[in-house]
């Protein structure tokens, strides 16, 4: 019995290349491989929508897809991921830089039962190319490197348009992507990593074109992306990524201490101890309002007032161990400024285990 591939092809303006993309993609058919081709207009204003009714009417392996606002990439292929019939669900751009051919080969970790997901690498072995963009290559392994770190995947590049996926794999995961644009890739990898499914590569080939000839994706889309690879996956970082990012939170919480001590020393009548009791509970508060948007977004158990019932828990518990250690060591070392510091990194550790245990265990997380 033939298996079914789904191809999901976004649109946007692409009338030169939308047939010849579908064309081409129609190579793959084979007496053991059906082809589902899901074309998404993501509302195109030249006549990207004419030609796939078109091209719709000519082959009922096409489905179509309409979006009345223009809303991305990313949008168009959620779209596309929910109307996929087949049992692999695959991307395709509807340009002509990759070569649906690709996929056979992508194909084959899956038949073999040892894949779920596969990525088409462009970055996996030396072949002839178009050279291009020298910035812009080094912006995808840059942005592939820090999602392998929020990650854990070793992937070559994360960036890349070919991804094949199981259909529950992908249809589990579509009603939770948000991203519009091309912050898909990084929200996409981060959620197929926090599924803990069996990832491969495959090298492809890739023919990149020109700003000039249509390439739509731009410097502000790789903010965006980098945005997107700490926005989704600090939560389920590895924890050497995690303690580094409440390090940045420790950071800024202590600066906001100062700050606000600072300033009501100098501006208040309120006097050194209330100063200090003050500055502390605002940087408290700054502390928790950054681990519930950075590093614990997705893991909040409680309502509000138990997160905050039990983050103030911490915050006596680790209080306290604070001035006890920082007594015994420096009654033991003599010499309060070295105790006070090795406290204070007890204290760090302490108060991100906790966090990450207590306040917002792994275990509830709130969707």
């Amino acid at each position: 019995m033939a298996i079914k591939l789904s191809l999901v092809v976004p649109c946007y303006n692409e009338e030169a290349t939308l047939a010849a993309i579908v064309e081409r993609i129609f190579e793959l058919r084979s007496e053991n491989l059906a082809l589902e081709i899901v074309i998404v207009d993501d509302c195109s204003s030249d006549r990207s929508r004419e030609i796939a009714q078109t091209l719709a009417a000519e082959h009922p392996e096409i489905t179509l897809a309409f979006h009345e606002v223009n809303q991305g990439k990313g949008a168009a292929l959620r779209t596309g991921f929910l109307k996929a019939s087949g049992d692999y669900v695959g991307i395709q751009d509807a340009d002509m830089e990759y070569n649906p051919l690709d996929y056979l080969k992508m194909l084959e970790p899956m038949l073999d039962g040892r894949a779920d997901v596969v990525y088409g690498s462009r970055y996996l072995k030396p072949d002839t190319r178009r050279v291009l963009y020298f910035w812009h290559s080094c912006m995808n392994k840059f942005l592939t490197f820090a999602s392998n770190m929020f990650t854990d995947l070793g992937i070559t590049d994360m960036e890349t348009c070919y991804k094949l996926f199981k259909r529950e794999v992908i249809q589990a995961i579509a009603p939770r992507l948000k991203e519009k644009r091309f912050g898909f890739e990084p929200e996409v990898t981060t959620y197929v990593a926090e599924a803990k499914v069996r990832v491969y590569e495959c090298a492809i080939s890739y023919n990149p074109r020109t700003f000039e000839e249509g390439k739509k994706i731009g410097w502000r889309d790789g903010m965006r992306a980098l945005y997107c690879i700490m926005h989704y996956g600090a939560c389920n970082a590895p924890v050497p990524m995690q303690l580094l990012i409440y390090f940045f939170i420790g950071t800024v919480a202590a600066l906001v201490n100062l700050g606000v001590f600072a300033a009501l020393l100098k501006g208040s009548a309120l006097g050194l101890e209330w100063s200090a009791v003050i500055s502390y509970l605002v940087s408290a508060a700054v502390n928790y309002l950054l681990c519930i948007a950075i590093l614990f977004r997705h893991k909040a158990r409680w309502n509000t007032a138990g997160e905050l019932f039990a983050y103030m828990i911490t915050l006596a518990v680790m209080g306290g161990i604070d001035y006890g250690l920082t007594k015994l060591l420096v009654e033991w070392i003599k010499a309060p400024v070295w105790g006070k510091l090795l406290a204070s990194l007890v204290g760090f550790f302490g108060n991100y285990f906790l966090r990450r245990c207590f306040v917002f265990p792994l275990m509830d997380r709130k969707k």
